[in-house]
């Protein structure tokens, strides 16, 4: 599978993190009987500013019914948005794409926003789609992951991924635990697109090393047993209520760098043989983890710390947000190897080896 193009969406609202921080101690100022604990939490993920689907005094009141109709009004203007880019860069049009997977998992639809997409940009009656819900931050990676499976089995057709995260949709201002005062803080709200083709249409477009973006080389799921609350949602009355561990990094360190070592020896790569790296921004811990578990520098993952600092995590958007800077800013030589790494909800990781 060739990746064409990665475009990126958020909607039109951008707060800058210290405009954030006040809104939320003015907002639990009565309930929490350390307020300030609120602004140590939010500056410590080092997000420096966010983009919000409403603007920041809709919040207050805000019912789980009138959020999850606002994730699929902005949601689908954002996927729309992604998606119109990414087939523009990539001298393709809607209905030339065969099949469409589209993921999030902050809010609610049926019909799914895919279905919507199909309607808002002229996409063929006979599209094949598939809406993924439940993976979270990993979803990124994974979805990409599945273009790859679909386009290995039909090499002559063009496929998309849309993600559309609308995390501050899912913000409960009654739970005060520290897990929902890190997450406030920490997620934002985005979404991206993915345009790819199987390798035969590839040939007949003339693709090879160096043009368009990164050739999916092969790909690893893992999934780690009895981990279902290191990280999701429980959902109730009021929405998504999140679920985050502290033992997000202890993951990291315990299974992430084996797990590369045997993906990348069943393909016969060696190590020092992958030159780039585009990691999805946990959060700071996470990322250290990351550096830690893998051997990791900080210039090797620097673009995803600049991406944690600019937009927060866009839970499954992120990764690609990370995969399109690195195709933008700093392109890895042609020939090269590189790895797509995320982890998620199960708790689970997906592993995708890139050639660029």
């Amino acid at each position: 599978m060739q990746i064409l193009s990665v475009a990126t969406a958020h909607p039109p609202h951008r707060y800058e993190q210290d405009a954030l921080i006040a809104a939320f101690e003015t907002s639990w100022a009565r309930q929490h009987h350390n307020v300030r604990r609120v602004a140590q939490l939010h500056k410590a993920v080092q997000v420096g500013g966010r983009w919000l689907a409403l603007p920041m005094e809709r919040y207050p009141g805000l019912s789980f019914g009138e959020a999850n109709a606002a994730f699929v009004e902005v949601g689908t203007d954002v996927a729309a948005e992604a998606l119109r880019k990414a087939l523009d860069d990539a001298g393709l049009a809607p209905k030339d794409v065969d099949h469409i997977l589209f993921t999030s998992v902050t809010g609610i639809a049926a019909p799914s926003i895919d279905a919507r997409l199909v309607n808002r940009l002229g996409l063929r009656p006979d599209v094949k789609r598939v809406p993924m819900f439940g993976l979270g931050c990993v979803a990124g990676a994974a979805g990409v992951a599945r273009l790859s499976d679909y386009l290995r089995a039909w090499p002559d057709q063009v496929a998309v991924l849309v993600s559309v995260e609308l995390c501050s949709l899912t913000l409960q201002r009654e739970d005060l635990s520290i897990a929902n005062l890190i997450a406030s803080g920490l997620f934002g709200d985005g979404g991206a697109a993915v345009v790819a083709v199987g390798a035969e249409r590839a040939r007949r477009m003339g693709l090879g090393a160096g043009t368009a973006g990164p050739r999916v080389v092969a790909t690893k799921s893992r999934f780690y047993p009895d981990t279902e609350r290191v990280m999701g949602w429980d959902i109730g009355e009021t929405g998504f209520k999140i679920v985050l561990s502290p033992e997000v990094p202890d993951m990291v360190h315990r299974f992430m760098g084996d797990d590369l070592t045997a993906f990348l020896t069943e393909q016969g790569i060696a190590r020092d043989a992958v030159r780039s790296w585009v990691c999805h921004p946990g959060g700071p811990k996470v990322l250290l983890a990351f550096e830690d578990a893998l051997g990791l520098s900080r210039e090797d993952v620097q673009l995803t710390w600049d991406s944690l600092r600019d937009v927060g995590n866009l839970s499954s958007a992120s990764v690609l947000h990370v995969l399109k800077d690195t195709m933008d800013q700093r392109r890895p030589a042609p020939g090269t190897h590189g790895m797509m790494l995320a982890m998620g909800p199960g708790f689970c990781s997906e592993l995708v080896l890139l050639e660029w």
